[in-house]
């Protein structure tokens, strides 16, 4: 499939591929392509069945993915807030982005890791738009409180129209030497309102040593969370990974290609093979007043948990199913705002 088993709608969005476009066509990506694996063992126990964790309800009734869609609604209309998921999880999607519209769910035949499926949701968005400014989100996250988050999004935004050759990504102070994580290191300050900086490099998944060092010198967990001009980053990724995209490319002009594509494309990793090469075409904004955490593990979320004083809904009753809401717990109002808006559609 390709759009949500559609032809691009055209038509409905009109790009034309201008300056203006890019700068007036804003738009979400939230990444739910992954599998997954590392929580299996939790989502097993919460659903009874190894579940990928984004669809699982983690979040006293809400699925990562749902506060992922919330959160971006935030910033963007539903109509402009778009899913890539791989077409073995359409299922479990199906009901938590049944208030998108069907072409926004971009279903990828396979997942193989972040590089292909930002690529493809990428390529898929050119079909739709031409050119667009794009914020893509990771549905793996928690954040708090949103609307805080959702500020410094719009100032990667803003930044962006103003430095349309950049990719923005949205940076965090460490508070230990994560392994797991890709670290930005930024370097002078870019004249802009805020706290944007160039950036000296971009290291995935350092050492705990290299993490520390980094940290020392200034770094920054990156989120994850980028924003840039659709065009500009699509030119960039041909030009720091011209073998792994050659073929993903051809679905320009033959998307029926994609499912023999996959089953023979190599994984690779969006951050190590274009994040990493780039830094001198990267931008960083510092976010603050806003508690973060990537949700790769067990103990991140538990120790996200204990942090909030909370007791994990999983400990308490099963998770899946469960029709009550993330922002019933005391959550930031204009959460709950939206949770609203999105219900009554």
């Amino acid at each position: 499939m390709w759009i949500g088993g559609h032809g691009a709608d055209k038509g409905r969005r009109n790009g034309t591929g201008s300056d203006a476009d890019a700068l007036s066509n804003r738009v979400a990506l939230l990444l739910a392509g992954g599998d997954g694996t590392r929580l299996q063992d939790l989502t097993s126990e919460i659903t009874g069945t190894p579940i990928p964790k984004q669809y699982c309800r983690l979040l006293q009734g809400a699925s990562l993915l749902e506060a992922a869609i919330s959160r971006a609604h935030l910033l963007f209309p539903l109509e402009r807030i778009n899913v890539v998921i791989n077409e073995n999880h359409i299922d479990l999607a199906r009901d938590q982005v049944r208030t998108l519209p069907a072409p926004n769910i971009f279903v990828q035949p396979l997942n193989r890791d972040t590089g292909p499926g930002m690529v493809f949701a990428l390529l898929t968005l050119e079909c739709a738009y031409r050119d667009a400014t794009v914020a893509v989100f990771p549905t793996d996250h928690y954040v708090d409180p949103n609307w805080a988050f959702i500020g410094h999004v719009m100032r990667a935004v803003n930044a962006i129209s103003y430095m349309p050759d950049k990719i923005a990504l949205l940076g965090i102070a460490p508070d230990n030497p994560e392994t797991g994580y890709g670290y930005i290191l930024p370097a002078g300050p870019l004249k802009l309102s805020g706290n944007v900086h160039h950036v000296n490099s971009f290291t995935e998944k350092p050492n705990s040593n290299d993490a520390r060092e980094i940290i020392a010198r200034g770094g920054l967990w990156n989120t994850m969370v980028m924003v840039f001009r659709l065009s500009r980053m699509l030119d960039l990724v041909r030009e720091a990974a011209p073998r792994e995209v050659r073929d993903l490319f051809e679905l320009r002009t033959s998307p029926e290609r994609a499912p023999g594509l996959y089953q023979t494309m190599q994984p690779w990793n969006f951050s190590t093979q274009v994040l990493a090469r780039i830094p001198q075409h990267l931008i960083v904004l510092k976010v603050t007043n806003v508690f973060w955490s990537d949700w790769g593990t067990r103990e991140s979320i538990e120790r996200t948990y204990r942090t909030l004083n909370l007791v994990p809904s999983w400990k308490l009753e099963k998770a899946v199913g469960s029709k009550s809401s993330i922002f019933d717990e005391g959550l930031d109002e204009p959460m709950r705002v939206a949770k609203q808006r999105l219900e009554r559609h």
